[in-house]
């Protein structure tokens, strides 16, 4: 209210700007800053959200339905094979472990007859560990495979020279250097 010339005038503050642009520099350098990082948030809460959906869905779908669906006929039929099933499965886990139970018998008998025999050898003065193998092998398996001759084997130089023996053949002889740190310094 002012005294020029008695009129009322009044200033009010009309908006320059009806649009919202002025937001927009900010915007962008808010998207240019964390764009991925919101990018990824927007689909890390879209996965959370579909497995919320999914677990509730689950627990919609109680056990109890499931059952009020099928007769207790299927169900009592159901249970039975499967009854069936696992006592044909236990009974072959029993053969299983009786065989090889058996078969350890079997193995601990043969060790124990061995050392009787290895005793009673030692007790004729024989070769205990030798003969034992021979005779076991050849009670195994029949003695169908021949033994070949030794060929005696010739040295590839007649003469026996190697110039790194050192055997006095010429003055220079070379020898290794002994094992460990040298002693220079």
């Amino acid at each position: 209210m002012e005294a020029d010339g008695g009129a009322d005038v009044r200033n009010e503050d009309v908006p320059q700007n009806l649009d919202l642009s002025f937001i927009l520099p900010s915007v962008s350098v808010f998207l240019s800053d964390y764009g991925w990082y919101l990018l990824f948030l927007c689909v890390m809460v879209y996965l959370l959200i579909q497995h919320l959906i999914k677990s509730r869905s689950r627990e919609n779908q109680s056990p109890s339905v499931f059952a009020s669906n099928q007769d207790p006929v299927s169900v009592a039929r159901r249970q039975e094979a499967l009854e069936a099933s696992r006592q044909r499965m236990q009974e072959e886990l029993d053969a299983r472990a009786a065989a090889f139970k058996e078969k350890q018998m079997r193995h601990e008998e043969d060790k124990r007859r061995q050392k009787i025999e290895i005793w009673e050898r030692m007790k004729e003065g024989k070769s205990y560990k030798r003969n034992a193998k021979v005779e076991h092998n050849t009670e195994e398996a029949p003695s169908s495979t021949f033994l070949k001759p030794k060929t005696d084997k010739k040295p590839l130089r007649n003469s026996g020279y190697n110039p790194l023996s050192g055997d006095g053949r010429g003055t220079c002889s070379w020898r290794p250097g002994g094992r460990g740190p040298s002693t220079g310094g």
